[in-house]
């Protein structure tokens, strides 16, 4: 029998079965967009920034700059000398910090989602060293007061050329008035940057400490400009020298590094959607090989070799990968498309450019959506082709397959290395920690993979019981679904999978909400926290009007973040602005809360780590380099609220550069019999110039960190939500297809008395059965990993473990919904067998 006429019984088949065909191919697309989708938005987003960076230090031969971002920057000493540098023909200093950009009126920022707000000194084209920026509209800055923007700055902010507006800048007092004379163009000039450009004069005031600058562009003269570089590397080995190749390719590979956790992030979850539809191709061909034996048995009976049987169902299969993998290319770059909106909608500040498809995505595409379909159909075919053609044709012929004894043995043992990897790893913190659990998670996985068929039947009869009042309907429902296991348990374990990472994902939002309610409720003395926004903080003037100007105060208490360095490591703490013990409960283990101007109180965990003691001189380093000489006079129990160590005001301010200076939050404390009414009306009035700053009891400021989770957890959801629309596709597709497999079966039952309305609550109650049990399977399976993942973070400040068991119930009851939304249209297709001829039907 040549290949031709079983490559057309092949196409035939696929024809003759269109709605079968139209669900498989779902399940690729599904799969397969999630890929290439991942691809496109992330490399659309690279080549945007390329564009945006490839105008960065054009026309500068050799940048100077401090090898740590947050060092205080390069000294006005180096800059004279580089002036007078062999080689040099001209200078550009240049400062940088952050700010934020208000309405004329001063009670409103401007907001520009996730991408910051950047103030930098301008230069004049006759001592810049960079190209100069282009002008559109108006003239540079020339003196201080005066401001320019960026067209999108301007454009967002609704600012024309001689308007007069406000900046606030976090480590000045009040607002600053500025006038708007000039708008320039920057490339790319989207995704909601703002740069805000000052004379060079105001700029060093603003920005800088007035004795250093953030980094130098050079022009070379008389000599190569890469050989000026190499000759600085020498003579400055405390700092990073670059050409302008190698700045916009640092800036590049910050961006790329990004991007790659976006990426990832996409994969991991592309690779559950492809999984979850590999496990419903499988099923479904599985069930299509079943339903065929007699069709490939009578192609056996007329001289088709066992080969070509196979070849056939692999070829379907090909055509089916091959085609839905294309369809998914074309729904990946929409998801991309849609994707990107969907995140300018949340205005998170991500630069917008055409969707970039390279070749890369397309062959990925291809080779994973064929190589899943193939694979996913290759071990039912080969089952399908050993079968006698004899024993195939007969009657009785039972498809459910062979013993469930070893799998579910295999299953078994690896469920019990699972649980110990998950629980050793639970036993400590880190990645190492995690990567234990991780693994452990695989093989639980793993395990309810195998041993599922199973667990299938005592769970469902169990199940069963919830039917009862359904009668003989519900006793024939459940038997259904307790009658073949494999298929049953290959259903529910697309729903399994999705509810897991649901379940262990909501414990996660749950225990960071439950954390932080802790901390503050056990750590929080004062009865108000002013709080600002990512990128800027509470400025120090919000703290400064509150002391000056509300009544009733005890204490105003600054929380600034502070870094070292230690060796290779950094380690980050605390610098309170005011009487630390007046805002924060913390416990002193040994020594006291004595804060001196060169004191350092340090976290017992550090302390161990470290070897300190009580009275020892430490001196660890600034990140400019620089040796701080400190004596540690208290070790503190560890907690998150103050990080590893606790230093003076006199010491934040000595190793934070001035632009990175500002408050995290701001703790206020009321007197003793305070009105706490009147006292929340005048910290509003006080904070009004500083639009960024909200006041918040307690339970508001919990709540607002709650909100923040949600906002995260809310983009793991909506990725989650593919992997179950894939899910219920597969409980859809598996079954019509076994309404197909019981056509005799259901036409006999009608035959006998068995009205519509009782065929569809049969599948109806089957299909919710399979859900529950999916459901069941997959919420038992994430508490464990959630609690397992969970207690490696614990490091982290994650020290509460909550359970949802709201959400668990409501996941729990809308899986039994999903069940019978399900089974609508496959049950509605089962009421319509005709009895006669599904009886007559050979």
């Amino acid at each position: 029998m040549s290949g031709s006429p079983m490559r057309k019984v092949a196409l035939r088949n696929l024809a003759a079965h269109k709605v079968r065909l139209a669900l498989t191919l779902l399940s690729v697309v599904l799969g397969t967009a999630f890929i290439a989708g991942s691809f496109v938005f992330t490399d659309t987003l690279q080549r945007t920034f390329d564009g945006i960076f490839a105008g960065q230090a054009k026309g500068v031969d050799v940048r100077v700059s401090p090898k740590e971002r947050q060092a205080q920057g390069v000294p006005n000493n180096i800059v004279d000398e580089l002036q007078k540098y062999p080689g040099v023909r001209a200078i550009a200093p240049s400062v940088n910090g952050t700010l934020v950009l208000l309405t004329p009126d001063g009670k409103k920022a401007i907001q520009t989602g996730g991408a910051p707000t950047f103030g930098q000194s301008y230069l004049p084209p006759e001592q810049a060293v960079a190209e100069p920026n282009k002008f559109v509209q108006g003239v540079p800055p020339a003196k201080a007061g005066e401001i320019a923007l960026n067209i999108g700055g301007a454009e967002r902010a609704g600012l024309k050329i001689g308007d007069h507006t406000k900046v606030m800048i976090p480590s000045q007092g009040n607002p600053i008035d500025v006038t708007l004379t000039g708008i320039y163009q920057v490339p790319s000039d989207t995704g909601g940057f703002i740069g805000v450009l000052f004379d060079d004069a105001q700029a060093r005031k603003l920005f800088t400490d007035g004795l250093h600058v953030a980094y130098v562009d050079i022009a070379a003269t008389g000599i190569p400009g890469d050989q000026l570089r190499d000759n600085l590397i020498k003579d400055l080995p405390n700092y990073k020298v670059q050409n302008g190749d190698q700045v916009r390719a640092d800036l590049k590979k910050e961006v790329s590094n990004a991007l790659n956790f976006i990426n990832y992030f996409l994969l991991a979850f592309g690779a559950i959607a492809l999984i979850v539809g590999t496990f419903i191709i499988y099923n479904t061909f599985s069930m299509i090989v079943a339903q065929r034996l007699r069709e490939l048995a009578l192609l056996r009976a007329v001289g088709a070799s066992r080969q070509q049987v196979g070849r056939s169902v692999v070829a379907e299969a090909f055509v089916i990968g091959l085609v839905g993998s294309a369809l998914g290319l074309a729904a990946g770059v929409g998801l991309a498309f849609g994707l990107s909106a969907v995140l300018n909608a949340f205005d998170l500040g991500l630069p917008t450019g055409t969707l970039a498809v390279l070749p890369r995505t397309i062959v990925v595409g291809l080779l994973v959506g064929l190589a899943v379909t193939v694979l996913s159909a290759y071990a039912p075919a080969r089952r399908a082709a050993k079968i006698p053609p004899v024993e195939a044709m007969r009657e009785e012929f039972a498809s459910a397959g062979d013993s469930l004894r070893v799998r579910t043995l295999v299953g078994a043992v690896l469920a019990v290395a699972g649980a110990v990897l998950v629980y050793v790893g639970a036993q400590s913190t880190g990645g190492n920690a995690a990567l234990t659990v991780g693994i452990g998670a695989l093989a639980l996985i793993l395990a309810v993979l195998l041993a599922a068929p199973a667990l299938s039947r005592p769970v469902v009869g169990g199940l069963g019981v919830l039917i009862r009042p359904f009668g003989p309907i519900g006793r024939m429902a459940r038997n259904n679904a307790a009658r073949n296991p494999r298929r049953t348990a290959a259903t529910a374990f697309a729903l399994t999978l999705g509810l897991m990472l649901v379940t262990a994902i909501g414990m996660l939002g749950a225990s960071a909400k439950a954390s932080v309610g802790v901390l503050v409720d056990k750590g929080v003395k004062s009865e108000y926290v002013l709080a600002g926004q990512q990128f800027v903080g509470v400025p120090f003037g919000a703290a400064d009007a509150v002391r000056k100007s509300v009544p009733g105060v005890a204490d105003v208490v600054g929380i600034r973040g502070v870094g070292f360095k230690l060796g290779d490591d950094q380690i980050g703490g605390t610098s309170p602005d005011g009487r630390l013990g007046q805002a924060l409960n913390y416990e002193i283990l040994r020594g006291s809360a004595t804060l001196g101007d060169r004191d350092i109180l340090v976290s017992e965990d550090e302390a161990d780590k470290r070897g300190w003691r009580v009275g020892q001189e430490i001196s660890p380093t600034s990140f400019d380099g620089k040796k701080v000489p400190l004596t540690v006079t208290g070790i503190y129990r560890k907690t998150p609220l103050l990080g590893a160590l606790v230093v003076s005001p006199v010491v934040y301010k000595e190793v934070v550069p001035v632009n990175f200076q500002s408050n995290v939050v701001v703790l206020v404390t009321a007197e003793p019999g305070a009105n706490l009414t009147e006292m929340r009306s005048d910290l509003e009035k006080a904070v009004e110039p500083f639009p960024v700053v909200q006041v918040e009891d307690r339970e508001e400021f919990k709540g607002a960190q709650g909100k923040q989770i949600n906002t995260l957890l809310a983009i793991l959801y909506g990725l989650l939500a593919l992997a179950v629309v894939i899910a219920i596709l597969g409980i859809v597709n598996t079954l019509a297809l076994s309404v197909v497999e019981r056509r005799r079966e259901i036409g006999m039952l009608r035959a006998v008395g068995m009205q519509r309305s009782q065929v569809r609550r049969t599948i109806y109650l089957e299909s919710m059965l399979i859900a529950v049990f999916g459901a069941i399977i997959g919420m038992l399976l994430g508490l464990g990993l959630g609690v397992g993942f969970l207690r490696t973070l614990r490091d982290l400040g994650l020290d509460q473990i909550a359970i949802p068991w709201s959400q668990l119930v409501l996941v729990l009851v809308s899986s039994a919904v999903v069940g019978v939304l399900a089974a609508l249209w496959p049950a509605v297709r089962a009421a319509r067998t005709p009895p006669l001829a599904a009886i007559a039907d050979l």
